[in-house]
């Protein structure tokens, strides 16, 4: 060591790497010159030690200092990706986004978010007489849309057609590469349908010239919903995308476990679509993000109807469920819940009973499996279970009424006024009051009747697996 005593200079211990002051015959720590008495250090020795020792200071500060941003920005992106997943604060859907249809147009299948099926009321009852027919020559399983003044409807003859509502006659007509099962939608002077070709079309409504054609893997054959520039729509590939409406170029797509037959609604920014696979999933339209994915244990075919903010789904062995719509799911919910319903079963001490599952109002099990997608009509929802149609009160769930066919409903309502029109595989059309249950009228077609009726301005359009569509009115 330094003979010197020099207050500004620190020697460091080669024992315990520890400093003392320069001139310091022991190691005030751990006295390592006594254990080490031949050690010496010189000078120049101390200045190296002394410069290793700041820079080794540096370096630790630099590494902390990086430790704790890097900490930092992980904290933020954690609390970011919390935020994104389980709040509307950094990814709220755009509120105004629907595919609710504009006067004139039909932009989902159903027409509107509560499916009525219905549009333009001119205030007239259809009576049951016929107006025209229309012969495709090939069963008829999509249901048809009006806007303006054409009737649009598919066949499984490959074609699709547009019809002059008043009279029948076709304007034009469009073929595709299999049968056409999609119910079309129109808006902004472009019809969209899909076909069993694995493909969705948009065609111009004025001469059915194809603008473009988007590819999916598998067919489609549920209707597609549309907002002002966006189409949403599933295919048998087990996915629901989101396509752009001008170019038909893919924003995203979600995979929803099974194949889409199940015809989606957008209200609020949210994307709202059943699956077979047991689930009901809410999306975020803009990006598809998952916000719910809702668990009813049974596929679900028919599309979802949306009113004021609740959603409801029908199961296939007959469930029907009302959901909050802004709902989200937590954290891994669905795979918690089991062990969690397992321990408090099992009397395990300080578990509580779980809560009921995320964004679930109420249920009701129903007599029948669910045949038929639901419509809601001021406080009732009408379906169709088994071979009767069925109208269940939303607020006291009571059944008010049933209405018994002589074959299957698959055909979902349509509610105008105060008449409910269905069709049935016993080959009729139905039209029955809407407060009693009582039947008005029917007409009978040549075969099963799977489609749901359009009705507008007092004409009903029905399809039918005769092949033909027939303008009711």
């Amino acid at each position: 060591m330094s003979s010197e005593y020099d207050e500004n200079v620190w020697v460091m211990c080669p024992v315990c790497h520890k400093a003392n002051p320069a001139g310091t015959r022991y190691c005030q720590h751990c006295w390592g010159a006594v254990i080490h008495p031949e050690i010496t250090i010189s000078s120049e020795e101390v200045e190296e030690v002394t410069r290793r020792h700041e820079a080794y200071l540096a370096r630790r500060k630099k590494i902390k200092a990086g430790l704790i941003g890097l900490g930092s920005l992980v904290v933020l992106l954690i609390v970011y990706l919390t935020l994104y997943s389980t709040t509307d604060i950094v990814a709220r859907p755009p509120q105004d986004v629907n595919s609710d249809s504009l006067p004139g147009e039909w932009a989902m299948f159903r027409h509107d978010l509560n499916r009525t099926g219905s549009a333009e009321s001119s205030g007239i009852v259809p009576e049951g007489n016929l107006k025209w027919v229309f012969p495709t020559g090939a069963p008829v399983h999509s249901s048809p849309a009006v806007a303006g003044d054409t009737v649009y409807v598919g066949s499984q003859n490959y074609n699709f057609y547009a019809l002059d509502a008043d009279t029948g006659a076709k304007k034009w007509e469009f073929e595709t590469g299999s049968w056409v099962e999609s119910s079309p939608s129109v808006a902004g002077g472009r019809v969209y349908f899909g076909s069993n070709d694995s493909r969705l079309y948009s065609l111009d409504t004025q001469n059915g010239e194809k603008v473009w054609e988007f590819k999916t893997d598998f067919p489609v054959k549920a209707g597609p919903a549309i907002t002002a520039d966006t189409i949403f729509f599933g295919s048998d590939d087990y996915s629901l995308y989101a396509v752009d409406i001008s170019t038909g170029t893919k924003l995203w797509g979600y995979d929803i476990g099974s194949p889409a037959t199940s015809s989606p609604v957008v209200t609020n920014g949210i994307v709202f679509i059943g699956s077979a696979n047991g689930y009901t999933y809410a999306l975020n339209s803009q990006t598809g993000q998952r916000r719910l994915r809702f668990k009813s244990h049974y596929a679900i075919y028919g599309a979802p109807v949306v009113n004021d903010g609740i959603f409801y789904v029908v199961t296939s062995n007959g469930f029907l469920y009302a959901v909050d719509g802004s709902a989200r799911t937590r954290w891994r919910e669905h795979e918690i819940r089991p062990i969690w319903w397992q321990l408090w079963i099992m009397g395990v001490p300080l578990v509580s009973r779980p809560p009921e599952q995320t964004g679930l109002i109420w249920f009701k099990r129903l007599e029948e499996p669910a045949t038929s997608s639901p419509v809601v009509a001021g406080d009732t929802l009408y379906l169709g279970l088994g071979n009767k149609m069925v109208a269940i009160d939303i607020q006291s769930r009571d059944k008010r009424w049933e209405f018994e066919t002589g074959g299957t409903i698959r055909s979902s309502p349509s509610v105008v006024d105060s008449t409910v029109f269905f069709g049935s595989e016993d080959g009729r059309l139905y039209a029955v009051d809407a407060a009693s249950g009582e039947k008005l009228w029917d007409y009978l077609t040549g075969d099963k009747i799977t489609a749901s009726p359009a009705v507008v301005n007092g004409v009903v359009y029905i399809s039918s697996h005769d092949g033909k569509l027939y303008a009711i009115e």
